[in-house]
């Protein structure tokens, strides 16, 4: 006979899913049978389980990221259903379709306060736009279908509850006299666009435009051509969202990268002198480095109905997915002839790639440049490499330093911003990609969390890769150094030591335990060989840069805030003073911005750099600072 749980697994399949990210426990035993059931039949899912169930949720949110596909997480009852919630949080909040489907007590247990009973009906109500408990065998195939099709419509997690009594009872087709539905597994389709009216609204402001810009959001993903080709019509510049870095290739002349904090000046100039915005799948959160109301006209693109117009006062809001919609717009847009303001945002990009290179090429007394490193990474990055980035200054350095060509996928936790998403993202990215070349950006702070463990994942699952390439690189300098610079820049208090240090690991040693290749990286100029090496390994390579925790995350304007914070902050006793000062105004001084050196108070000290806090970054903004995006 067919159980519950034999039928979960294969309509699971028939919705494409073949990579399910578990963790076992007696509360979903029943239903993990059935897969070892199915799997030694040949008939089975892959079935991966890293070390913890948060792993298994960033993990099949990361999936769904990188393949576009509904990503499948599994793990036991209370204990184990709490952990995915982070993840699961994670996905709802960059609007990915994920399917947890978490174990139960028994069904006549329920209600009697037996051993790791829970209502998580209630526990996943906020998280998922869709919870359900399957209680009788009829109900299954309405329920997983249910819960396969919103996720995908809605673009967010679903959640299937099997109480373990329920996992193994005997299955059977819902019939009309059930009183259930008798469900499909067809896949829905969500290439929607307007009516022709509203695309020629839009088409009508954007050929009267004279400064466009888009801003391009990872909604806009596998629309790559025809963003571009619009473009090119409509003579814009292109600014795109952190996790929208991938949709326009870097090679693209006229896009200037991200906006705000992690951003780009030319990106700034875009927002403060356009006539016309256009936003395409992004939810750009950080209205205060938008256009000014009355500024541009404003059109939106999104497949998520909900998000339309919420951050500008859009004259016109679309429903409909990017690429379909782009289609349909082109041939309505009138090829511009003058393209003075796209060739003069061009310019200003090349001379913005120059003030990154300089304050890459920085050096100071107390550690690693860790501009340096991310530098000399973006400028041997293989081709269709895949790079996770982690939440904290990692991702400062991410967003101004690294460049995805054409082909090339890059991610990380948007909206939600959580440390350590960026290991098991590469992992995931790894399983979904076997052939190319993995990079993981992580702060120590991060991978002291749970990156670590996960290199013992990888190598329980090494010999599955077909190119087994794939690094880490750990920024490493003893501090939760995002918080740092947020407690001096946005509070004016100095930093705490109590609560930001990070004990110090030899991170090296702990892949060479693994049998991994370690690297301790100490010096700015031998940056570039590790890499050069590490690309070259058909192997795991573990990167330990020791880098300073006091170069400041510049965003590409100052404001005095920012600058009287900061010099309150170093005057009220900062256990780093002499090296944020010292560093500060080395990088500052590249920039040339002498009158921030001035409110900082950073032209007087000298530079009597010393030598004793190396070092270690696993910064986080727990509270998502400017340029993480949901989309």
């Amino acid at each position: 006979m067919t159980t519950v749980s034999d039928f979960v697994i294969q309509r699971v399949k028939e919705w494409g899913v073949t990579r399910v990210f578990g963790f076992p426990g007696d509360g979903i035993g029943e239903f993990d049978g059935a897969l070892g059931k199915a799997e030694r039949h040949g008939d089975g899912l892959q079935y991966i389980r890293p070390t913890h169930e948060e792993i298994c949720s960033l993990m099949a949110t990361a999936h769904a990221k990188f393949t576009g596909e509904v990503g499948v997480c599994v793990a036991t009852s209370s204990p184990g259903a709490f952990h995915m919630i982070n993840g699961l949080y994670d996905a709802a909040m960059d609007n990915q379709p994920v399917v947890a489907i978490v174990g139960q007590q028994g069904l006549a247990s329920l209600g009697t306060f037996v051993m790791q009973e829970s209502n998580l009906e209630r526990v996943f109500a906020d998280v998922a736009c869709y919870v359900q408990t399957i209680v009788s065998p009829e109900q299954a195939q309405a329920v997983v279908d249910t819960a396969f099709r919103t996720a995908k419509l809605r673009l967010q997690p679903a959640v299937i509850i099997l109480p373990h009594d329920v996992q193994g009872m005997d299955w059977s087709a819902p019939e009309p006299e059930n009183w259930v539905a008798r469900s499909s597994s067809a896949e829905p389709s969500t290439a929607i666009v307007p009516p022709v009216t509203e695309l020629q609204k839009a088409a009508d402001i954007i050929n009267a435009g004279k400064k466009v810009t888009f801003l391009v959001g990872a909604g806009a993903t596998g629309a790559t051509d025809e963003v571009i080709e619009a473009a090119e019509l409509a003579g814009a510049g292109i600014i795109t969202a952190l996790r929208g870095k991938h949709v326009v290739p870097s090679e693209i002349p006229y896009h200037t990268q991200q906006l705000g904090l992690l951003g780009s000046l030319p990106s700034l100039h875009q927002a403060e002198n356009c006539d016309t915005i256009v936003f395409l799948g992004t939810n750009y959160p950080y209205g205060q480095f938008l256009p000014k109301t009355g500024q541009a006209r404003g059109i939106q693109i999104d497949l998520k109905p909900e998000q339309l117009g919420v951050r500008y006062p859009n004259e016109l809001n679309l429903w409909g997915d990017v690429k379909a919609t782009l289609e349909a717009l082109i041939p309505l847009l009138e090829p511009k002839t003058d393209l003075g303001w796209q060739e003069k945002i061009a310019d200003e990009m090349v001379g913005w790639e120059r003030e990154m290179e300089a304050q890459a090429m920085l050096s100071y007394p107390d550690g690693g440049n860790p501009r340096r490193v991310i530098h000399e990474l973006n400028k041997r990055l293989p081709e269709g490499a895949i790079v996770t980035c982690d939440a904290g200054t990692t991702a400062d350095w991410y967003g101004h330093h690294i460049r995805l060509r054409r082909g090339m996928r890059g991610d990380l936790s948007g909206r939600l911003a959580t440390m350590l998403a960026a290991m098991p993202y590469a992992v995931a990215a790894k399983f979904a990609y076997s052939d190319r070349a993995v990079v993981c950006t992580i702060g120590d702070g991060a991978f002291q969390m749970l990156g670590m463990n996960e290199l013992i994942t990888i190598k329980k699952y090494l010999s599955q890769w077909e190119s087994k390439t794939f690094v880490v690189v750990v920024m490493h300098n003893d501090d939760l150094t995002q918080v740092s610079w947020e407690m001096r820049t946005e509070d004016g208090n100095p930093l705490w030591n109590a609560a930001q240090d990070v004990e110090s690991v030899d991170y090296a040693g702990w892949a060479n335990l693994l049998g991994f290749r370690g690297v301790t990286l100490t010096r700015d100029e031998d940056a570039g060989p590790a890499f050069d090496a590490a690309f070259a390994f058909d192997g795991v390579t573990v990167i330990d840069a020791h880098v300073s925790k006091n170069v400041p995350p510049l965003p590409p304007h100052i404001t005095l805030e920012y600058a009287a914070n900061t010099a309150k902050a170093l005057l009220t006793g900062d256990p780093s003073e002499l090296a944020v000062i010292v560093n500060s105004a080395e990088a500052l001084a590249t920039e040339q911005v002498e009158r921030v050196k001035g409110a900082l108070h950073l032209g007087g000290r000298g530079k009597r750099g010393t030598r004793g806090s190396r070092g270690s970054h696993g910064s986080h903004r727990r509270d998502g600072e400017a340029g993480r995006e949901d989309d």
